[in-house]
């Protein structure tokens, strides 16, 4: 079968703030506020076909002037957004995000998108869709009803699904579906809520000790894991070759760490649905993180080549 990358997610408007002077939480900040396309599904979809996969988009928009110019931009970027449904209301998300003079992240919130009308979409048009696809890529924390239906029918139809969480609602009340997926990714401070466990302050050494023990262990983990450690780089696990890894970050230039996860993701996913071994995959996700964090956008077209350099 060729290639066809089903992506079910979510979209989302993001605001941000950029402070010009160090953040200071109790006073007034003078800045920059910026309207950007955002969402880990949206992110992944459009950072996938910017990287020359063949992408289909699942998920809900507006019914507005923002809505359809989120389908735009996916249609320039050459996504199939056949199966991007309007909705008359709450059909995207918002996130709030504070991001300091240094480019980190300082403060956020966020207000989910409804989910019925993309929860009806996937009951009825699920099986359909996961099964047109040669790969499956899921926003893990929609809801139990989207999240556990799409990878029981991905399992009936033996298609690989690449998992990523977004606020661990959902994983955290089932982490038995992990088992079931062909990656998940996720950062150091997700992966300490999974296992309980502190992993902040822990040296690499010490983090995949720690981790090869609570959380890459056979029958309970994906065929492959990264957890991601921010400007330290991430530690992976290739069940299939039996081996741990460590892969460092490259040092950037930072004006936007928020994008990074979704950037990662999808770089190493890339390379895993492409065939190269997972120690490979993360370099790619570790050059379009970087190349990400250095702009002040979530998403940048040209990134094929970004790997390449």
């Amino acid at each position: 079968m060729e290639l066809a990358v089903c992506v079910i997610g979510t979209v989302f408007m993001d605001i941000k703030g950029f402070s010009f002077k160090s953040y200071n939480p109790l006073g007034r900040n003078l800045g920059e506020v910026e309207y950007i396309h955002g969402g880990v599904g949206r992110n992944i979809a459009e950072s996938l076909a910017n990287l020359e996969l063949p992408v289909t988009f699942v998920s809900t928009i507006d019914q507005s002037a923002i809505g359809a110019e989120v389908e735009t931009r996916l249609k320039e970027c050459r996504v199939d957004t056949s199966c991007l449904w309007n909705a008359e209301k709450d059909g995207m998300g918002v996130w709030l995000a504070l991001i300091s003079e240094q480019g980190e992240l300082v403060g956020s919130i966020s207000k989910m998108p409804d989910l019925t009308l993309l929860g009806s979409i996937m009951s009825k048009k699920g099986k359909d869709l996961i099964g047109n696809s040669s790969h499956v890529v899921l926003e893990l924390d929609l809801n139990s009803q989207i999240t556990c239906e799409a990878i029981k029918v991905a399992k009936e139809l033996r298609k690989p699904v690449y998992g990523i969480p977004g606020n661990l609602d959902v994983i955290l009340r089932h982490l038995e579906i992990i088992a079931d997926l062909e990656c998940f990714i996720c950062n150091d401070i997700e992966a300490g809520q999974m296992i309980s466990t502190e992993l902040q302050g822990l040296s690499i050494e010490d983090l995949i000790s720690c981790l090869s023990e609570k959380l890459f262990t056979a029958g309970k983990s994906s065929r492959y894991m990264v957890v991601t450690l921010g400007e330290r780089g991430a530690i992976y696990y290739d069940s299939v070759r039996q081996k741990v890894g460590y892969q460092p970050a490259i040092p950037t230039d930072v004006v936007d760490t928020s994008g990074a996860g979704d950037a990662f993701f999808s770089g190493t996913v890339m390379g895993l649905i492409k065939g190269v071994p997972l120690s490979q995959a993360v370099i790619y996700g570790t050059k379009v993180a970087s190349f990400t964090i250095s702009h002040n956008e979530n998403i940048y077209r040209g990134l094929a080549s970004v790997i390449t350099s």
